[in-house]
């Protein structure tokens, strides 16, 4: 409803234009689901190339524009009238104008992380206006163009095809490619069990006859397709009926920014896990409050078979432009008994709807109200290293993110010369730090993901230099952290800073000194560097070249 009515109001007062010169082809689409969050864009296809003209797609201003944050890599924000804020993302230069703003701003913060704010007055653009040029930048895999739009003012996600209709072609249908069905737990039976089971759909209308007792929940695996683009992209509106009557009803028109790793709740996130495959579940899990999600009063998406008689369902799966496939089948209601579940174990039993607190000798966990899709029984592990500063705890049998920052406390088991190096590590994978402060004998940090295990680590180890070169032209170096990782790199010529860029694929620095406030002498000149990880360990490496 929001996406609707932002629409309404945005297409009274602006006209849209196209963000790239060229025909439209997308390699990703707004909604898809992913692991721990909704794509918040389009992604629209460059030729596997960068450097293609950016415009503003319509009248209004640069708000923002960010270098190597939040994976956008570089990124320039345009706010229009209506409430509405554009979002280019992954670009590979600004402007003229944009760089000379972006660099005076690095060069007052002594930063190239960028986030510079930008008034009304200070560089307004109109509809069809160059702002940057394409890239690869940030947690890009290849040159494209994401771009956002967002509620200026709530910053919810908004679906851009709501606005860029009238440049994108596509009249495919979207394919639907089997069903799951979820028995609830000591409620329900599917086909005679109570374990989940998927069941494809070979053609649009299942012949076979299937059979339920009890409350049972349905999702789909369903994906978008256009002509011109192989990409796979998400399902913009999904219908399930049953008996000519709406259970369940999605509409990804906008995502609110607090809601997006509801993500994991509204797709199998086990079983994507487990074949990267979602199938978007057509029931809403308790603690699940996306606004896209529509269930039939009291059910909360659940088919109640309660009757021995034949149910007609029917999936109806449409896309933006209107493109639509309907799948039908029957369920038969059968009488039979449904097995008892298992009774829970309260002590570790976190619930969706209030505070949790989780406490063993050495360790508290708080999960506040609203981080969970439903009530979870924890399965805790503790592993003891008698070499460790704490014991290590896991706290599920496999991955489990929650909606938001958790609170984790852990017991120091040992002292430690300098306490302000200590923090809290997780093992899932890759070793991450999760931040943390020290205060009698604990460290407290956060942590969104039950399934990794978490651990006391500690950092007295300054940064590393690698790979040092310098010339005429340019500086370049290799710089990582063993352990915390790093905060911030500052370079200094002749106690002047200069700035270094970083290459997020190639891992490297680089200060090209012609880009500098330095003027070329042909003397030696003094170069240090200062490096600073998290648990503010300094490395200062010094070097002398010719420039």
């Amino acid at each position: 409803m929001l996406g609707l009515l932002s629409t309404l109001l945005v297409s009274s007062i602006l006209t849209f234009s196209s963000p790239v010169n060229y025909p439209v082809s997308l390699a990703g689409n707004f909604g898809e689901p992913r692991p721990n969050h909704f794509h918040g864009g389009i992604d629209v296809r460059t030729g596997q190339v960068e450097g293609k003209p950016i415009f503003s797609v319509a009248d209004g201003y640069v708000s923002r524009v960010t270098v190597g944050l939040y994976g956008f890599g570089n990124a320039v924000y345009v706010r229009h009238p209506g409430g509405i804020t554009t979002v280019y993302c992954h670009l590979k230069k600004f402007t003229p104008q944009l760089e000379a703003i972006v660099r005076k701003w690095q060069y007052q913060n002594q930063d190239y992380f960028a986030d510079v704010r930008l008034r009304p007055t200070d560089y307004p653009v109109s509809r069809g206006q160059l702002i940057a040029v394409s890239g690869n930048s940030g947690a890009s895999k290849a040159p494209h163009l994401h771009l956002e739009f967002r509620d200026t003012r709530t910053w919810s996600f908004l679906d851009p095809l709501q606005y860029l209709k009238d440049y994108v072609t596509d009249t495919t249908k979207p394919i639907a490619h089997s069903f799951m069905a979820y028995p609830m737990k000591g409620q329900g039976l599917f086909c005679g069990s109570s374990r989940k089971q998927s069941y494809g759909f070979s053609s649009l209308n299942l012949t076979r006859k299937f059979t339920a007792w009890g409350k049972v929940g349905f999702g789909i695996w369903a994906n978008d397709y256009m002509e011109g683009s192989y990409g796979i992209l998400g399902v913009r509106h999904t219908t399930l009926t049953v008996d000519g009557k709406i259970v369940f009803e999605s509409d990804v028109d906008s995502i609110p920014d607090h809601c997006n790793r509801m993500v994991n709740s509204w797709g199998d996130y086990e079983h994507y896990c487990r074949t990267h495959v979602w199938y978007m579940k057509s029931f809403v899990e308790p603690g699940n409050t996306l606004p896209v999600l529509r269930t039939s009063q009291g059910s909360n998406g659940y088919v109640d078979f309660n009757e021995e008689r034949d149910y007609h369902f029917v999936y109806t799966i449409t896309d933006v432009f209107g493109n639509s496939r309907q799948y039908t089948f029957i369920v038969r209601g059968q009488r039979q008994d449904i097995p008892a579940v298992d009774s829970r174990n309260f002590m570790n039993t976190l619930r969706y709807d209030r505070m949790n607190c989780f406490q063993c000798p050495g360790l508290s966990l708080t999960v506040s109200q609203g981080l969970l899709p439903d009530d979870i029984e924890l399965s805790p592990k503790m592993g003891v290293d008698d070499g460790g500063l704490s014991n290590e705890w896991c706290f599920y049998r496999q991955s489990y993110p929650l909606f938001g920052w958790a609170k984790l406390s852990l017991r120091l088991k040992k002292a430690v010369p300098d306490p302000s190096k200590l923090y809290i590590v997780s093992h899932y994978g890759v070793d991450r730090y999760m931040g943390g402060t020290y205060k009698d004998g604990w460290v407290t940090g956060r942590i969104r993901e039950l399934g990794a295990s978490y651990e006391i680590a500690y950092d007295d180890e300054p940064p590393v230099i690698s790979g040092y070169s310098a010339s005429s032209k340019t500086i370049r170096f290799y710089a990582y952290d063993k352990k915390s990782g790093l905060k911030s790199i500052r370079g200094f010529v002749d106690g002047r800073f200069v700035l270094f860029e970083y290459n997020e694929k190639a891992h490297v620095y680089t200060c090209t000194l012609s880009e500098t406030p330095l003027r070329k002498t042909g003397r030696q000149r003094v170069l240090k560097l200062v490096l600073t990880d998290n648990r503010n360990n300094v490395k200062v490496f010094k070097a002398q070249f010719i420039y």
